[in-house]
């Protein structure tokens, strides 16, 4: 029961794949619901690659075959990451009062630094997915790309590990937080850097560059939760959405 509630969460909350609903929802289940994420989103890892693999199939250039694995990434989670990387951006820049901080963060409208960031980070995104398309394996680069779509969701280990406060009383994001044990999320995100590691030497690139890709991937998470439990005081949805986002950016920068 818990396992199965946990993945409904994971699958309904993640991708727009529709699931039934969780029986309840407490912090046994969405800490399944996390650890179970990198596989939950596995329609999104399907549709990057063929969307990368398509592209190259049919001859589209390497350009437009990346922004098209961005959108079907946007289409295929509501676009709820990139709002959450957007009111972060936001809420870090807004001020360096944590009340007007998570206030801005909780607003329906994006500023300039909302802005911004989410034009970098996606168009990082789609430049390096571009990249992958152009590799000399295409087909397998496509497969590498899929998966490193899957395993950018460990970022949500991270995040929701013991010891990472929430930000905030209420919210989406306070069952979410520190439902993880900290073994767990150790042990998962070396699990994802083993899996790069070996698809990135099945693609025929060096074999590190996966392990690599997958270490930067973290660190970046991590130095963004650093950052905004110093100035929020722990995380909340927007940063999981936030954290995602990053990780895949600098995954995919690594592996190209």
């Amino acid at each position: 029961m818990i396992v199965r509630d946990g993945w409904r969460l994971a699958v309904g909350t993640l991708t727009v794949v529709p699931m039934p609903p969780p029986s309840t929802v407490d912090r046994q289940r969405t800490g399944v619901a996390m650890l179970v994420s990198p596989v939950a989103v596995l329609p999104l890892g399907l549709a990057v690659t063929l969307v990368v693999a398509g592209g190259q199939l049919v001859g589209l250039s390497t350009g437009v075959t990346g922004l098209l694995a961005v959108t079907a990434l946007a289409l295929g989670t509501r676009c709820l990451h990139i709002d959450g990387l957007s009111d972060v951006a936001d809420g870090l820049t807004a001020s360096y009062d944590r009340e007007r901080s998570l206030a801005v963060m909780h607003t329906s409208t994006s500023g300039p630094a909302g802005v911004a960031a989410t034009l970098l980070v996606l168009g990082t995104q789609a430049a390096a997915f571009a990249s992958i398309a152009g590799s000399s394996h295409p087909y397998r680069s496509a497969v590498v790309a899929g998966v490193a779509v899957c395993l950018s969701r460990t970022a949500l280990l991270l995040c929701c590990s013991r010891g990472v406060p929430a930000a905030e009383v209420e919210g989406i994001g306070r069952i979410y937080t520190e439902s993880v044990a900290r073994w767990a999320a150790v042990a998962g995100s070396l699990l994802a850097a083993l899996v790069l590691t070996a698809l990135a030497a099945w693609a025929g690139w060096p074999w590190w560059r996966g392990a690599l890709a997958m270490l930067v991937g973290l660190a970046v998470v991590v130095v963004l939760l650093r950052r905004v439990v110093r100035r929020l005081g722990g995380v909340n949805g927007d940063v999981f959405g936030a954290s995602i986002e990053a990780c895949l950016a600098a995954v995919l920068v690594g592996l190209a």
